[in-house]
C-alpha cells in the first residue's frame, strides 16, 4: 500500500505518527499546502524511530484545493489509497483527485450540507455527504473504494453501532451517538482559557448549521441547533455532561446500512463553548463567504470564519496545556438476543497525559487519527474491501475492533474499547 496523505495539521500529523509503528505501508507521502509542516511531521518520526522508519515517508506540497494537485502527486508517487486530513470544505476536491488517478480515498468527515433555503429547522435539504454518494456509480465503475466518515466520530462510533447491530441487538431503538470530555486547557499562568480542541472551522459548521435526526417513519429530517439537552453519564472518571444535538455524519451514513427506529448525535459542548458560537453566529462571524476587509495594503477579501480561526490557538499546539480525557461512543437501546430490554454504551475514552507522552499529540486529534489507520491496514491486508463510496458500517466490526484492542506486542494498536451496560428506560 503507498497512501497519499493530504494535509500534514494536528489530525495529519498524529496519522503519520501512529502509522510509523505500523508495516502495512511501503510509503507514505504527507503532503500539505505548506510543506515544512510535512517535514516537521517527518523529523519527529525520525527521532522517534530512526532513520530506516522515516526513510517510508516523504514530504511534498500539495494544493488541496486542486484535484489535479492532488491527482498529480499520487500519479507521481504511484499512490494506491489518498487519505484525506483537511478540513471538509475541501473534500470535493480532493475526492475528484482521487477518483482521477485510480486510487483508493479515504475521509474523516464528508462534503458539506446546505441548509434548506425556506424550512432549516424542519426540512433537509443537501445533507452531509450526499455530493460523495451521487459519485457512488463513479467509482464503482471505476472498481475503486471510497471509504467516507472513517475518523473517530464519525468512523469508530459507525464501527460500534455495525458491532451492536451483528453481536448484540435482535432489534435497536436507538443508535445515539454521545461525545463528552472533562477537558480542560491552561495559559501559562494556569488561567482556563477557551482553546477548542479541534478544528474551529469544522466545529462551527457541524454546531451551527440544523441538527439531523433519522426516524424509521420519518426519515431525515433537523431541529433548532442545540436542541433535546439530555444529561449524559460519560465512563472513566469523566461523569455527567449535558450533550445537545449536533450535525453529524453518523446519522446520515448509520441508516444506509443498519436497521434502527432512530440515529442522533450529541455533543457535549458546555454553556460557554454554546455561548461562544451563538455570539459567533449573531456577529456574522461563522460565514464563509468573504468579506473586503481594510487592511495597511489596501483591501483584502477574507472569510469572517477564517478569521475567527486565526485567532484561535491551532488545536494541534494546545496539547501541553491540555489536562483530562475525551469519551467517543455510541448508546445502544433495544432488544438484546436474548428477547430482554436492553441498552449498552460503546466507547472509547483517550487520555490527554498518554497521547502527549508517546506521540506528542493532544488526545482529541490522536484519537481522531487512529481509526483511519486501522481502517488502512484492514484494507491493506483484504479483510475490507468493497467498491463504490461506503461507510464505515459496510464493513464487519469484530476485525477492527479486534485489532484495536490488540496489543501492541500482539500485533495490534493497544487501545481497549468498552462496553458498558446501562438500565434501561
Amino acid at each position: 500500500m503507498r497512501i497519499l496523505l493530504v494535509g500534514a495539521g494536528g489530525v495529519g500529523d498524529a496519522i503519520a505518527k501512529i502509522a510509523a509503528r505500523r508495516d502495512f505501508f511501503e510509503l507514505i507521502v504527507v503532503s500539505d499546502y505548506d510543506r515544512s509542516r510535512a517535514e516537521r511531521t517527518i523529523a519527529w518520526i525520525t527521532e522517534k524511530h530512526g532513520a530506516e522508519a522515516a526513510g517510508r515517508f516523504v514530504a511534498a506540497h500539495v494544493d488541496a484545493s486542486s484535484p489535479d494537485s492532488v491527482a498529480g502527486l499520487a500519479r507521481e508517487h504511484a499512490v494506491t489509497h489518498v487519505m484525506n486530513a483537511v478540513e471538509p470544505k475541501f473534500v470535493p476536491t480532493i475526492f475528484a483527485g482521487a477518483l482521477a488517478a485510480g486510487a483508493g480515498y479515504l475521509d474523516m468527515a464528508m462534503s458539506l450540507s446546505e441548509p434548506h433555503p425556506e424550512e432549516p429547522y424542519a426540512l433537509t435539504h443537501v445533507k452531509l455527504g450526499d455530493d460523495q454518494f451521487a459519485q457512488s456509480p463513479d467509482w464503482e465503475k471505476a472498481g475503486q473504494l471510497a471509504l467516507v466518515g472513517m475518523g473517530v466520530e464519525p468512523g469508530l462510533s459507525d464501527v460500534f453501532a455495525r458491532y451492536a447491530s451483528d453481536e448484540l441487538f435482535s432489534e435497536i431503538d436507538e443508535l445515539g451517538t454521545r461525545d463528552g470530555a472533562n477537558l480542560v486547557v491552561r495559559d501559562e499562568a494556569g488561567n482556563e482559557v477557551f482553546a477548542p480542541s479541534f478544528s474551529i472551522w469544522t466545529t462551527i459548521e457541524e454546531c451551527l448549521n440544523p441538527p439531523v435526526v433519522w426516524e424509521k417513519d420519518a426519515g431525515w429530517y433537523t431541529t433548532e441547533p442545540f436542541s433535546e439537552p439530555e444529561v449524559f453519564e460519560f465512563p472513566e472518571g469523566i461523569g455527567p455532561v449535558e450533550c445537545v444535538n449536533v450535525e453529524h455524519e453518523e446519522v446520515l451514513l448509520m441508516p444506509r446500512w443498519l436497521d434502527a427506529n432512530r440515529v442522533t448525535f450529541k455533543y457535549g459542548l458546555g454553556d460557554e463553548f454554546i455561548g461562544v458560537l451563538k455570539t459567533l453566529n449573531l456577529l456574522g462571524l461563522d460565514k464563509t463567504t468573504p468579506l473586503w476587509v481594510r487592511s495597511a495594503d489596501g483591501p483584502v477579501e477574507v472569510a469572517p470564519r477564517d478569521v475567527v480561526a486565526a485567532a484561535l490557538p491551532d488545536p494541534a499546539s494546545i496539547g501541553p496545556r491540555m489536562t483530562g480525557k475525551t469519551c467517543a461512543g455510541v448508546y445502544v437501546t433495544g432488544t438484546g438476543k436474548d428477547g430482554a430490554p436492553r441498552a449498552v454504551y460503546l466507547y472509547h475514552v483517550s487520555d490527554n497525559e498518554w497521547t502527549m507522552a508517546e506521540y506528542e499529540a493532544q488526545c482529541v486529534v490522536w484519537q481522531t487519527a487512529l481509526n483511519p489507520v486501522i481502517a488502512l491496514e484492514l484494507l491493506a491486508g483484504g479483510v475490507w474491501s468493497g467498491v463504490g463510496v461506503l461507510g464505515p458500517e459496510a464493513f464487519p466490526a469484530a476485525p477492527f475492533l479486534e485489532l484495536m484492542a490488540k496489543p501492541e506486542a500482539e500485533g495490534g494498536y493497544g487501545q481497549a474499547w468498552g462496553l458498558e451496560e446501562r438500565t434501561p428506560v
